[in-house]
């Protein structure tokens, strides 16, 4: 069996991340592909309970909230991730590791080498096939978000900067994984430049 493509959507929040995943996964299925939408954190029993605790629960050190979102993914992988690749269905998740890395590695102070290999540890190395950087100023992004912020969207403009300019870094360092839209731009003209990357990546039918 052909194992199903794992692709990743990246950015601050208010980027848009829910929206290009939804109708990314929406197109795969409607080319005859089985598609698993997922997101990290909490898209899991386990994981909602962690992702209450790491968001919204009490005050925790940086170190601990590193290991509560690695615990997430480690125990997402394991039990939505791979299981529905080795079933040879596509996997759509808004956020993945690079987000660990940006967030606690570099927003965090805690070492973007250092998180990386924590995440990497965790979900036994495994990377998408492709991950959607979509690019936006921090302070617009924030701006569309409705509700109470959680921990990381009150945690500080100077955080929120490091995380974006670490999420460029790792797409200029591996561009041959990631691609890089302007968040800005009207999301059907984003929804199309990214199944124009997808399309190289589908078996040949």
């Amino acid at each position: 069996m052909t194992r199903g493509l794992f692709i990743s959507f990246e950015g601050g929040d208010g980027a848009g991340k829910s929206t290009q995943s939804r109708a990314l996964a929406q197109w795969l299925t409607d080319l005859g592909r089985t598609v698993v939408r997922t997101f990290e954190p909490g898209d899991t029993a386990l994981g909602a309970v962690l992702r209450q605790a790491v968001q919204h629960g009490e005050e925790v050190s940086a170190r601990t909230e590193a290991l509560l979102y690695a615990a997430d993914r480690a125990h997402h992988v394991d039990t939505v991730v791979r299981p529905a690749l080795e079933r040879g269905q596509d996997v759509v998740t808004d956020r993945y590791l690079d987000s660990s890395v940006a967030y606690q590695g570099a927003g965090r102070g805690l070492g973007v080498e250092e998180v990386e290999r924590l995440s990497l540890w965790a979900t036994e190395g495994l990377l998408p096939d492709l991950t959607v950087l979509l690019d936006l100023d921090p302070a617009v992004g924030l701006g569309r978000l409705t509700g109470t912020p959680d921990r990381m969207e009150r945690a500080g403009d100077e955080l929120h900067r490091r995380v974006r300019e670490t999420f460029l870094a790792r797409a200029e360092a591996d561009s041959g994984r990631f691609l890089v839209l302007d968040a800005t731009r009207p999301a059907d003209e984003v929804a199309e430049a990214i199944r124009t990357r997808v399309r190289p990546l589908l078996p040949a039918v």
